[in-house]
């Protein structure tokens, strides 16, 4: 296994956001699902319909991260679920992903094997955004954001 990434978002200007979408994800697999055409119906909205595919990808395997790795086993069964949320960020050269869940644990990227079903969710995020990491959640809440960041083309 490779070490922990913890990383912050680069330093962004906060008031040349220029637009922000994000939504809730139910405590299931399905969510990935809702994610994908949430980004697609954000992405369209925002004209940037062409990079679909790659964000798209990105945040099926945050999603699906957060899914498996950082909700409690036993969701589903009465009582409080946590919260799972998905936003997206624009910047006039930027466009952020990021999942927030309520694990504190670190994103592990792994060595998967050729014949493994899983572990190569990570090295996806790394190959197709321009920049990845994590940071833990501030003051009185709970959790982390895991965020890609691509840059956006130039008109």
């Amino acid at each position: 296994m490779l070490s922990p990434l913890w990383r912050g978002l680069p330093a962004i200007d906060s008031s040349a956001v220029s637009n922000s979408a994000s939504c809730a994800l139910p405590p299931r697999f399905e969510a990935v699902r809702t994610a994908r055409k949430f980004t697609g119906t954000t992405l369209h909205q925002w004209g940037l319909h062409g990079l679909f595919d790659d964000v798209a990808l990105v945040v099926s395997e945050l999603v699906t991260n957060s899914m498996r790795y950082a909700l409690p086993d036993d969701r589903g069964h009465g009582g409080y679920e946590p919260p799972v949320r998905l936003h997206l960020m624009r910047w006039t050269s930027r466009l952020v992903c990021a999942v927030r869940d309520p694990s504190e644990e670190s994103p592990v990227a792994s060595q998967a094997e050729a014949a493994d079903e899983r572990g190569r969710g990570l090295f996806l995020v790394e190959s197709f955004s321009d920049g990845w990491g994590w940071h833990p959640l501030a003051g009185a809440l709970h959790g982390k954001v895991v965020w890609a960041l691509f840059r956006l083309p130039r008109d």
